[in-house]
């Protein structure tokens, strides 16, 4: 274990003395004005792009069987040329980007690197795009997947530090709500252009364009984010995270129309922490509890979201006919984020992520035994709604399980697990559909789901304790 010692009081703009836990609790003090609201709706546009390129995995799929590119299945379980071979790709990437390079984000801070991140994937699509044959297609998604995977650990970590304590949960929701709204988008774009090539140009590929160049418009708007505040108290940089706050306290006064909320005694500051400091007790068990869960609950999330254009094929319905119900199902994803907004901050995390999987089961167990076009929908809409809950559940819980020193390297490598596994959930997704259809797939989906569920419903602690929130603030 490290033995930094934590950040000492330094001297601020005005001469004063600054202590680090101080600035801290003017932090946490502050209201949600507009100003706090800008920054998560900043962060949320970002999220849009970043779920665009996530999810337009499974809309582009069938377009890419049409093309000659890529087939549905393999006669190997690993074969090359299929579309689980695509999939993998993405997620050997975000694997790479979470597990091996989520240290970047403790080293050299929040901002910079969801910066440099969204510019690499942008970059890899417009190559990807242009690919004619399975190797190089599968090539620039696997790199477009590292700058994706830093880019989803560093957004979680800097949003659990910009906003204060009371809203983190509103915050998350609010965030994955506007993120979300890009479900619908990718899928109607999707059932457009796909089937069609306009210009002579395949659909897939404007699928892809379209994201990676509006992205471009993304990294524009986000320039005037701030740093973390807590992160810059981390690394002992006192007077730039007063700076900061001190900006942002005029703003916020100035929105909130009375004098700000006194703050909090100043909590004792922990020292830096290192990648060794993750296990030892209690972060230890939490990090263990949180990569199990993610290696189970990528099997239901990207499962279905990119699956289920091919699972409907798989049913006998048509390639535009499946694009059609997913894109009806699809309506119903930001929905999920914005229930998160009334409910967040008042029930217990790991609560609603269990629920979330007890519903997303028997969804998805009904889903593989029906055949009509309205109960597919609605049980789709089920399907969509549970995993949506769970995923700002989630992503809140496990930032809030680790202090600010570790928080984006033990994030990066919890949430790594998901990507790794992800790698192989579409391989065997392949041949279990192979070899048993849709409904032996869902009957995997559903025990994957489960286990999640299990592993944070007996095993994992309550983050509104109030002892809790002070370790992992």
């Amino acid at each position: 274990m490290t033995t930094s010692a934590a950040p000492r009081a330094r001297l601020g703009q005005d001469g004063a003395t600054l202590d680090p836990g101080a600035i801290l609790a003017r932090l946490d003090r502050l209201p949600p004005t507009r100003t706090v609201w800008r920054f998560v709706a900043l962060l949320g546009l970002g999220f849009f792009f970043e779920l665009y390129d996530l999810l337009f995995t499974g809309y582009v799929a069938p377009g890419l069987v049409k093309a000659g590119i890529l087939t549905p299945t393999t006669r190997g379980l690993f074969g090359a040329s299929g579309v689980a071979s695509f999939v993998a790709a993405l997620f050997t990437g975000l694997f790479i980007g979470t597990l091996v390079c989520g240290w970047l984000a403790d080293r050299f801070g929040r901002r910079a690197i969801f910066t440099w991140s969204l510019l690499s994937y942008t970059a890899a699509n417009l190559v990807m795009a242009c690919q004619t044959e399975a190797f190089g297609l599968n090539f620039w998604r696997l790199i477009a997947g590292i700058g994706l995977g830093l880019e989803m650990v560093t957004i979680g970590s800097y949003l659990s530090e910009l906003v204060p304590k009371g809203i983190r949960g509103r915050a998350f929701a609010l965030c994955q709500g506007i993120g979300f709204t890009v479900v619908p988008v990718v899928a109607f774009l999707s059932y457009l252009l796909i089937p069609v090539a306009p210009l002579g140009i395949d659909g897939w590929r404007w699928v892809v364009l379209i994201g990676a160049t509006a992205a471009i418009g993304v990294w524009w708007l986000r320039a005037g984010l701030p740093e973390s505040p807590r992160w810059l108290v981390e690394r002992g940089r006192l007077a730039e995270a007063d700076a900061i706050l001190r900006h942002l306290e005029a703003q916020i006064a100035a929105e909130y129309g009375r004098p700000l909320p006194t703050p909090a005694a100043p909590e004792p500051m922990q020292r830096r922490g290192a990648f060794g400091d993750l296990w030892v007790p209690p972060y230890r068990r939490r990090a263990l509890m949180m990569a199990g869960f993610n290696v189970f609950q990528t099997v239901g999330f990207y499962g279905f979201a990119n699956w289920v254009p091919t699972l409907l094929v798989a049913q006998g319905i048509t390639i535009t006919s499946s694009l059609a119900y997913t894109a009806l199902i699809a309506l119903a994803a930001p929905v999920g984020p914005l229930i998160g907004l009334a409910i967040a901050d008042r029930f217990e995390r790991k609560h609603v992520i269990v629920a979330a999987a007890l519903v997303y089961i028997a969804c998805g167990l009904a889903f593989a035994q029906t055949r009509d076009v309205s109960a597919t929908v609605a049980l789709g809409i089920g399907l969509t709604l549970a995993s949506n809950v769970m995923s700002y559940s989630f992503h809140a819980y496990q930032a809030e399980l680790f202090p600010t020193g570790i928080r984006a390297r033990a994030v990066g490598f919890v949430y790594s697990w998901s990507r790794f596994s992800a790698i192989f959930t579409g391989f065997v997704i392949a041949f279990v559909l192979r070899e048993a259809g849709t409904p032996g797939v869902f009957l995997f989906i559903s025990a994957a789901m489960l286990a999640a569920g299990l592993l944070v419903g007996l095993l994992g602690p309550r983050t509104r304790d109030v002892a809790l929130e002070k370790i992992a603030g």
